[in-house]
């Protein structure tokens, strides 16, 4: 019996999206957010020797960056950890020649702020109710989250992600504090760049490690571009991951006789997330974004990006003005260090575990560390694993956090109530 897919239409779905966002989003005039004193952790992160890149950075360019080199990635040198205004957990990364730990935090304030609008945001509410059958048909058979607020949310997350990595270019630019270095990236079209030229995973996973695989160069009018090597390099492992994709598919629709439907049914991990809109590309389509696509609407020429950019960087250079951020101490009681893990020692969260390819990495981890792994239970976030000791669970955490992830002993009820709505890594 054959298994029925929706249809895959990207400009089809791209136009749902530009109707449900004209004639923007986040517009509504929002109250000035309190200053606030956030808090943070931070640890110098511990490259490999010889290499500027921790071992997960370059585990995960040898595995999934070709031809990327690593001389062509730019690494954070610090990680920081903190519990943001909505009481969820984060990880964050800058470089000691940037602009510090203030860009990530107040980014994260912002998508939180540009959430709360969206969410309370009536006209978007009412079209999104007004959406037909079609179109949900064409947004559950091109995007991975079905739902239009989460698909939003999911791209404001992006353009966040977006101006927090790519601070750790910054000494590259001429940008000199958090408000230039937003306004400039804006300017300079760089939000732009990363949805036509960068690919979602690829974007997702170097944020969450700390690193970007590009260069900016200065232009005449005082804007930034991408290199012409960054550029070329993009494109290739675009192109790599593509044909990685299709290769799966043409293994099982021509080699194994499964139709479309069922191959990605049977080889729904090979084709995890991104790569099953991959896997679906006509020859010789290279996508982007679907926020970056311009429509003629009935109200006249509109695309998603620029407004939604316009917006993020306002708020940004809003919230990060206001924001006050101090670090502070995080100490391990040796006392306990290295007694013997109880079973409440064995269980921990990471509130930032979104999809099976999260669930990988942090096995994986793991086990590299000979720590064996119990469970790992995506819905809940909630991981069981038999640590040898409550200093083997620090170390085996801050590994973790090596890789993007912010494990945290406990479920925070913040977390509780928003997991089962917050946005996966998929594609926009």
């Amino acid at each position: 019996m054959s298994i029925d897919i929706p249809r895959y239409d990207r400009r089809a779905a791209s136009r749902v999206l530009a109707d449900l966002a004209q004639p923007g989003l986040c517009t509504a005039p929002a109250p000035a957010p309190p200053p606030q004193r956030l808090e943070f952790t931070c640890a110098a992160l511990r490259a490999e020797p010889g290499s500027h890149l921790t071992y997960s950075q370059r585990l995960y360019l040898e595995r999934f960056m070709r031809p990327c080199r690593a001389d062509q990635v730019t690494s954070a040198t610090h990680r920081i950890a903190w519990t943001d205004s909505a009481g969820i957990p984060n990880t964050g990364h800058f470089r000691a020649d940037g602009l510090g730990p203030r860009v990530p935090i107040a980014v994260r304030e912002t998508v939180l702020a540009l959430w709360r609008q969206l969410d309370t945001d009536a006209a978007f509410a009412a079209r999104a109710a007004a959406l037909g059958p079609s179109d949900h048909a064409v947004l559950a058979g091109t995007t991975t989250d079905h739902d239009p607020r989460d698909i939003f949310r999911v791209g404001i997350e992006a353009a966040g992600r977006v101006l927090a990595q790519h601070a750790l270019l910054s000494a590259q630019t001429p940008y000199r504090d958090a408000a230039e270095l937003a306004r400039g990236l804006r300017d300079s079209g760089i939000f732009a760049a990363v949805a036509t030229r960068w690919f979602w995973e690829l974007q997702a996973s170097t944020y969450r490690r700390g690193m970007i695989p590009a260069t900016l160069v200065a232009q005449a009018d005082g804007t930034m571009r991408y290199s012409a090597e960054t550029v070329a390099t993009l494109r290739a492992m675009k192109d790599a991951t593509i044909a990685d994709a299709q290769a799966v598919m043409e293994r099982a629709t021509t080699g194994e006789g499964l139709t479309v439907a069922e191959a990605i049914a049977k080889y729904h991990d090979d084709l995890d997330l991104i790569s099953r809109q991959y896997a679906l590309l006509p020859a010789g389509v290279h996508p982007a974004c679907l926020a970056a696509t311009p429509h003629q609407l009935d109200s006249g020429h509109y695309s998603i990006l620029p407004p939604l950019v316009d917006r993020f960087v306002a708020a940004f250079i809003e919230i990060a003005g206001r924001c006050e951020v101090a670090e502070v101490r995080a100490e391990l009681d040796e006392a306990v260090a290295d007694r013997a893990a109880t079973a409440e020692d064995q269980v921990f969260y990471v509130p930032d575990m979104t999809c099976k390819h999260c669930v990988r990495t942090i096995g994986g981890v793991l086990e590299s560390m000979d720590i064996r792994v119990v469970e790992i239970d995506l819905d809940s976030k909630r991981v069981v694993a038999e640590f040898r000791s409550p200093r083997n669970r620090v170390r085996a955490f801050e590994a973790i956090r090596d890789g993007g992830y912010n494990p945290v002993a406990e479920r925070p009820d913040s977390v509780a109530r928003t997991s089962d709505t917050a946005p996966s890594e998929a594609a926009v």
